[in-house]
């Protein structure tokens, strides 16, 4: 049996905080390690021991094994946790950690090996009689091997990365035409995420469900699975909405894939906590996807349907235990559902978002659970995955645990980064949804146009309420106390206020007497009472009904929690105007804090509207920076390899003279 007192985490943030949460509650120390940016993460505070492991970069940090080593040595801890992401799915890593005397909490790393790899673990379950999608796995990777292979797969066809997994490296193709651009493509995220520029292809299931299978494995030949999880609403091949248990499985299909999954976790000799992943088309027929070797971000789901602790399992087996249950002790209670908080702009192409955490208010009851590592007055970096926080609800039936979540998402709230918590609210209370049906082409197929996805005005509701904020503020700060905020018993003179939200410039009238606001702009007038108001919600009353909103003060920004999300309302009444031109303006600038991977042109270059200029990676993912304007490209400021900031200005392009240029109506 195996030994050990104290457990280094080799992660960060929620995934480190839900190790430690189970790791104290059975009696281990812990240690936290963190880089220059998370110096003060809650995660670091949670623990009995930090350690700083480098600079910011993952690559100096998060991702360096010797740092991590160290940082065991250092404290004497004698195991080490990778949590999920990461280097949770290193077997260099695994085999570092044991070489250095250290339990790794997770499995072997020949089995790490075998599934880390697409094409080698696909050949694998191939031999273990395991479905999977036809396609081509070989170790030939030239082009014209590929693009032979495509031709004999047929269109559409997925690319994927061999080595990794979270949508990165992963392409689907639908014409010929389109598959050399996206090999490339997607070898360059592949290299740029795993370390490997291999690819698979597999002929792609149109509207199936992603349906996973969590398995356990212990080091006495005990494997059981701890049933499905529903993770077909994904955006971008990230999930964004799991459930347990799927609304699609029957009883007989479970039995299936879980002796299925079963048997691909023997394939590999497999030890602790494993997933195996799988898509199935309507008629019930499934296909091996992957094999996940570490804990996943929804294992939650799993939890509460079975009330076991899976973390608790990962270190009974480290500590070389047999399996708590048999397969046949294993039961299932209610249903749960999860989603993910991600800082992202959805109304933006969800594009990442990084900055200052000014309001964080997530909401607690039965039933609910909040899987989170942020707090009030953190700082967002463009240095790590955008996820910020999972919330969870367990009910009795699918109907009541879909209420409840929603309820919990749309009274929670986050001020100061964009966020999804909107886009998570409207996909929990969507039809398609509620009913069951969603599939992994949901998003696409029967999500196209909704409002929390889509850049639209401001209401004029939420901007009489960020007009009134304003002068709320701007009374509190010149009045001696609360009691003369500045509202009187007879009418004053109109105030006036220039805001911007997004795109939209707003002209409003506030006219106040005691606590009744009245906010005009040209074409509608807002009456407001302001009941009752705190550091950072207010109640108010307006059309005769009484609401409550969460707000947040950022210098001449009120951030508010509205029903389409977090908006931001800038005061500009006092800043000059300046013209735009609708269009494009030919200024390039940064739309995130992030790196420069990749320059496709020269400064001087004649460029057309839509075309590459350069990549910029953030937050794991790439994203490519065009051309907005035809023109010449007059002056480009940017290398590749250099760290970039929001705003910064990459680039100018000069209009064609000849080309007419877009002016607004």
């Amino acid at each position: 049996m195996a030994k050990f007192e104290k457990i280094l985490i080799a992660n960060r943030g929620e995934i480190a905080l839900r190790v430690i949460r189970t790791a104290r509650a059975m009696g281990f120390r812990t240690v936290a390690v963190y880089s220059d940016v998370d110096h003060d993460a809650p995660h670091v505070i949670a623990a009995d021991e930090a350690v700083r492991i480098g600079p910011a970069p993952v690559g100096q940090s998060y991702l360096n094994a010797e740092a991590l080593l160290a940082a065991a040595r250092l404290t004497g801890a004698e195991a080490v946790h990778p949590g999920y992401g990461f280097l949770s799915e290193n077997a260099e890593f695994a085999r570092a950690c044991t070489k250095a005397g250290l339990i790794f909490i997770g499995p072997t790393p020949e089995a790490i090996a075998l599934m880390g790899s697409k094409r080698l673990s696909k050949l694998a379950m191939i031999d273990a009689s395991v479905p999977c999608i036809p396609g081509y796995q070989g170790a030939d990777q030239d082009d014209e091997t590929l693009i032979s292979e495509a031709a004999r797969i047929g269109f559409p066809l997925m690319i994927k990365a061999s080595a990794g997994g979270g949508g990165r490296g992963m392409r689907i193709v639908s014409a010929p035409n389109a598959l050399v651009e996206n090999i490339a493509s997607a070898r360059s995220e592949a290299l740029s995420a795993f370390g490997s520029d291999e690819l698979i292809l597999e002929r792609a299931v149109i509207g199936p469900r992603h349906i996973e299978i969590q398995v356990f494995a212990d080091a006495h030949g005990n494997v059981v699975h701890l049933g499905e999880r529903d993770c077909s609403i994904q955006r971008r091949h990230q999930k964004v909405v799991e459930e347990a248990p799927s609304p699609f499985v029957t009883p007989e299909l479970r039995e299936k894939m879980g002796t299925a999954a079963i048997n691909a976790a023997r394939a590999c000799d497999y030890r602790g906590a494993g997933t195996v992943e799988f898509l199935v088309d309507a008629e019930g027929n499934f296909y091996f996807l992957e094999m996940n070797t570490r804990l996943q971000v929804e294992h939650p789901v799993t939890e509460a349907i079975t009330g076991l602790d899976l973390v608790e399992w990962q270190l009974r087996v480290a500590l070389g235990e047999p399996l708590p249950l048999q397969q046949e002790d294993i039961v299932f209670s209610g249903w749960a559902m999860e989603v993910r908080l991600y800082a992202e702009d959805p109304q933006n192409g969800f594009l990442p978002q990084t900055g200052k955490i000014l309001h964080w208010h997530p909401v607690e009851g039965p039933g609910l659970r909040l899987d989170g590592g942020i707090t009030a007055g953190q700082t967002i970096s463009p240095h790590y995955d955008p996820m910020l926080a999972k919330l969870i609800a367990h009910g009795s039936t699918r109907e009541e645990t879909r209420r409840k979540l929603a309820c919990a998402v749309e009274d929670s709230a986050l001020l100061g980064v964009p966020n999804n918590k909107a886009f998570l609210a409207h996909i929990l209370r969507h039809p398609v949804f509620a009913e069951g049906a969603a599939t992994t082409d949901f998003l696409a197929r029967d999500f196209e146009g909704d409002p929390s996805a889509t850049l639209a005005p401001p209401t004029p509701q939420d901007a009489a309420l960020a007009a009134m904020l304003f002068h709320v503020r701007s009374a509190e700060a010149s009045a001696p106390t609360r009691r003369e905020i500045g509202w009187r018993n007879g009418p004053t003179t109109p105030w006036r206020y220039t805001l911007l939200c997004d795109e939209a410039s707003l002209s409003l009238t506030l006219l106040t007497e005691a606590q009744h606001f009245t906010v005009q702009d040209e074409l509608d007038e807002v009456e407001i009472e302001l009941l009752a108001i705190a550091p950072h919600q207010c109640t108010y009353l307006t059309n005769g009904v009484r609401r409550t909103i969460h707000f947040a003060y950022d210098e001449n920004t009120v951030h508010l929690d509205t029903a389409l999300g977090a908006r931001s309302f800038r005061n500009t009444t006092h800043t000059a105007k300046t013209g735009t031109v609708a269009g494009g303006s030919g200024h390039i600038t940064a739309p995130m804090d992030g790196a420069i991977v990749a320059v496709h042109t020269l400064q001087g270059a004649r460029v057309t509207r839509g075309q590459p200029l350069a990549v910029l990676e953030a937050m794991k993912m790439e994203h490519p920076l065009r051309a907005d304007i035809d023109g010449t490209l007059t002056a480009l400021t940017i290398t590749e390899g250099e760290q970039v900031r929001i705003r910064q200005h990459l680039a100018t392009i000069s209009p064609d003279t000849d080309t007419d240029t877009e002016t607004p109506a």
